[in-house]
């Protein structure tokens, strides 16, 4: 006897009784179906006709995501009004309004998508093939386009104020202090955030051969993520920050970006878990180390206590040294984990996807994993020589950072061979040039940073232009180069192109990108090093030689450098998403054939 159905064929469905009327036939009716003979018995007794037009073939019902976030969001909307009509300031209360929309939104959404859908969800497989869910991926690649624009953007204007100060205009809202953690929030968090995030949801499916776990899950980590952004973002403008490198968003934000990132973990590790193949692929090996630990760092950096919960202030728990320490372990360890964890995992996918090559030695891919992970969490002191901090953890920090370079260099030599058979494809693919270009700039970034991390070196180049330099040959030449090419080969498969609209524009955009890191890398090496060598420069009499707005003046040629080179990187951004335009729009469409599946790793 089928499961809900009683002997004399009652069968129960949301808190009613449906009753089948028995007839001859040895064939049981479906709902819907020879209406005549069917009824519905409420649970009084009562029995009332239901015509065929008041049952539809299959029930629609709301699933406990829909009904449980929509009814969330129903009520957030209402409380974040009653916040920000109590708000204690303007910037909360703008940002309670922020958050009551957003609820709002989102309840409309929900409720739109159920009455739009189907009755049964997408399923899991379509004749033996995984269902993938790929419209999480399209809006992370989309929107991580539109943020990189406006992030490289405002490093245009920044890197202009410092060389021209009157760009400043003397408003509070366009001021360098705030708008330089809208720069470096935009480019890493927003920009990379949302590439990893297309990325990692991408090659999860892909490489364990499911369709992502959950059905809102993945589209509550998308827009909840860009929301933190909008929110971090505007309250920089507002003079919202707790003062902390790359850290600066207030309480509130920092907490709904926990409740995110806890859900963008379980999503990826289900999805894992219920994979159809039996090897978890290196890759994403690298994407759970990264939200992993970001999420300790994130935890173990931020926590505070407001001033009131209805105003934007908080003060951190923690406080002199040990707010230092706490902060540079979670500064150093979200370029180990975020800028470069999540971005070697797009190294190990894309890479030999694009030059159709396999890993060079997947073995040294695995002790590349284990060798970073575990030697990056200690490096993070050597960001606070020659400061309170004792001496032997300053040792500690250093004694790392020059181990690191060991296991960077061998996932950088993994990389590079990967393309032994396949180095002629990067005359003729630009894409794939990129993505190596990316993995030579972390070969140099990789060994700058040790060797910047050496105390006598650093006496030189600390509080310089030096570190600057370093910071954006690693930012631009590794991660935005990886970042570009990651994004130039998703847009065609995610929309099912056969190739990019134009390969001319790429290779443009690759030369004028070069030319841009150059320009900038180069004026902020020479300017970082005569910086440190004019502080320290003594006259005869034991005075200092130079004061320090002699330094500002002879920074001044190369400030105006740096500008230009990021002028070139603003071009070339127009240029990629004028390209990833063209080929949603009228790119050729790619014929789809029976996917090989991928091999289990010996």
């Amino acid at each position: 006897m089928p499961a809900g159905e009683g002997a004399a064929g009652i069968r129960f469905c949301g808190g009613r009784v449906l009753l089948r009327a028995l007839h001859k036939s040895p064939v049981s009716l479906d709902l819907g179906q020879a209406h005549a003979r069917e009824g519905v018995i409420s649970e009084t007794g009562s029995l009332t006709k239901v015509s065929a037009m008041a049952q539809s073939p299959t029930a629609k019902w709301m699933t406990q995501g829909e009904a449980g976030l929509g009814a969330l969001s129903a009520v957030s909307a209402f409380v974040f009004v009653f916040v920000a009509a109590k708000a204690a300031d303007g910037a909360f209360a703008f940002h309670a309004v922020l958050f009551a929309a957003f609820s709002l939104w989102a309840c409309f959404a929900i409720f739109n998508r159920y009455f739009s859908r189907p009755p049964e969800l997408p399923p899991q497989e379509i004749d033996g093939r995984p269902n993938y869910n790929m419209g999480p991926i399209k809006f992370a690649a989309v929107i991580a386009m539109f943020w990189g624009i406006a992030g490289f953007l405002v490093g245009l204007i920044i890197a202009s104020q410092l060389a021209w100060p009157a760009l400043n205009f003397d408003l509070p809202w366009i001021s360098f202090g705030r708008l330089r953690p809208l720069h470096t929030s935009a480019v890493i968090f927003a920009f990379g955030g949302n590439v990893l995030l297309a990325s990692s949801f991408y090659v999860v499916q892909k490489t364990c051969r499911v369709r992502l776990a959950g059905d809102l899950a993945p589209w509550f980590v998308v827009l909840g993520y860009n929301f933190f952004i909008l929110i971090a973002g505007t309250g920089y403008l507002l003079g919202v920050t707790q003062s902390k490198e790359y850290a600066e968003p207030e309480w509130y934000a920092d907490l709904w970006l926990t409740i995110v990132w806890v859900v963008y973990l379980l999503v990826f590790l289900a999805t894992i878990i219920k994979r159809k193949e039996p090897h978890i692929f290196v890759a994403n090996w690298f994407y759970l180390a990264f939200i992993v630990t970001i999420a300790v760092l994130h935890l173990g950096n931020n926590p505070g206590l407001p001033v009131s919960f209805l105003g934007s202030k908080s003060y951190i728990a923690w406080g002199g040294v040990q707010d230092a320490m706490f902060q540079w372990w979670y500064g150093h360890n979200a370029v180990g984990f975020f800028l470069t964890a999540g971005f070697l995992a797009i190294m190990y996918y894309f890479v030999p996807k694009r030059c159709d090559r396999p890993i060079y030695s997947y073995r040294l891919s695995i002790i590349h994993f284990w060798a970073l992970i575990f030697l990056y969490i200690w490096a993070g002191p050597h960001h606070l020589h020659y400061t309170a901090l004792p001496d032997w953890a300053q040792t500690l920090g250093m004694t790392f950072s020059i181990m690191l370079w060991m296991p960077s260099w061998g996932g950088m030599i993994n990389g590079l061979m990967t393309l032994s058979g396949a180095w002629d494809k990067l005359r003729t693919d630009p894409v794939l040039r990129m993505l190596v270009v990316s993995v030579a700039f972390y070969g140099m970034s990789t060994f700058e940073g040790p060797m910047m991390s050496i105390k006598v070196v650093n006496s030189l180049s600390h509080y310089t232009d030096w570190t600057i330099g370093h910071v954006h040959s690693g930012a631009l030449g590794w991660v935005g180069f990886v970042s570009f090419g990651a994004l130039y080969c998703l847009v065609p498969w995610l929309w099912n192109k056969k190739q990019l609209y134009s390969l001319k524009l790429v290779n443009w955009h690759f030369w004028i990108a070069t030319l841009g890191i150059v320009l900038y890398i180069s004026a902020m090496w020479v300017s970082g090093i005569m910086q440190g060598l004019m502080w320290r420069a003594y006259t005869a009499l034991g005075f200092l030689e130079y004061s320090f707005i002699e330094t500002v003046e002879a920074m001044h040629p190369f400030y105006v450098n740096r500008a230009a080179g990021g002028a070139l990187f603003v071009i070339r951004s127009l240029i990629m998403a004028y390209n990833l335009w063209m080929t949603v729009r009228v790119g050729e469409e790619e014929v789809t054939t029976s996917p090989v599946a991928l091999q289990p790793a010996e």
